[in-house]
């Protein structure tokens, strides 16, 4: 089933971006607050990172050609990587903003107002949050959820930043603020790093997660029972495609065309246990030692 245009979901996010960049802005303006600015600027690293999203979304829907015969998907890893780095530039700036002002302590000024504006922003990030967590999980869009995940840190960071600004209006002291944006950074850093690991690990075709190996085991399980066994099993994630590939290890006496069908079960089997995987099979007679030559070499 070819998964439909994700794109919308990059558009939501784009427009959820523009409009928590106004609100943390203004709410910056009315307050002085280096926390709240710290605020605006992730807001506007998530406009470009989901400007980023949008184009590479974009390319993954194209469809194969003579050029990549596997499809477009991998283009994804490209945005989250971007995205990656750019929250570490975000969260750098931030730290410099932060510490300036830890040396140089500012009164805030109209802390009601700006808090109640910055926690109308983190509501719309909550809320598309969760909505690209959804999609990306459904459709298995490593962007959309690089996206969320980006989201929800901006959350967790508005909340921290909240109780860093109300706590200064509650103490009157200062370096409050500073220190709040300062930890806000190392979350950032945090979070970038767990980004750029895993679209490494995506364009280095890492295995398949251990709870889809353990579903292909389970695929394979009724067969063993019936003199059928299995070697050289490969998986690897391709952004939403998962590619498996597994030899078959017949009877000998088992006629090609009998062999056939029990390797177009197997994967439809598999098929069955990750929706829309790429499966292929080889086919090879059990009792041949010939045919255990190959796993050191596949391995």
């Amino acid at each position: 089933m070819k998964r439909p245009s994700l794109t919308r979901y990059a558009w939501l996010s784009i427009a959820a971006a523009v409009a928590t960049i106004a609100l943390k802005a203004g709410a910056y303006l009315l307050t002085g607050s280096v926390g709240l600015l710290s605020d605006a600027i992730e807001s506007l690293i998530n406009l470009v990172a989901a400007g980023m999203a949008l184009g590479m979304l974009s390319i993954a829907a194209r469809p194969p050609d003579e050029s990549h015969l596997y499809g477009h998907g991998k283009a994804e890893y490209f945005s989250s990587i971007v995205e990656g780095v750019l929250i570490l530039v975000a969260a750098g700036g931030i730290a410099y903003t932060a510490i300036q002002r830890l040396f140089a302590p500012q009164p805030l000024e109209q802390l009601g107002i700006g808090l109640v504006v910055s926690l109308a922003a983190t509501g719309i990030n909550f809320t598309v949050a969760r909505i690209l967590l959804s999609a990306g999980k459904k459709y298995r869009s490593i962007t959309l959820e690089a996206d969320s995940h980006h989201l929800m840190t901006d959350v967790w960071t508005s909340a921290a930043v909240i109780g860093g600004v109300a706590a200064v209006g509650l103490t009157g002291w200062l370096a409050l603020d500073s220190l709040v944006a300062i930890a806000v950074a190392a979350n950032i850093v945090w979070t970038a790093i767990q980004l750029l690991r895993r679209s490494v690990a995506g364009l280095m075709d890492a295995s398949l997660p251990p709870e889809d190996i353990q579903a292909i085991e389970g695929a394979l399980a009724s067969y063993r029972g019936r003199g059928i066994d299995f070697h050289a099993l490969l998986t690897r994630q391709g952004a939403a495609r998962r590619f498996v590939s597994v030899h078959v290890l017949v009877p000998g006496q088992m006629t090609v065309h009998d062999a056939h069908r029990v390797a177009e079960d197997i994967e439809s089997d598999i098929r069955k246990a990750l929706p829309d995987a790429v499966v292929i099979t080889h086919l090879e007679p059990v009792d041949d030692e010939i045919s255990l030559h190959d796993i050191p070499i596949d391995r």
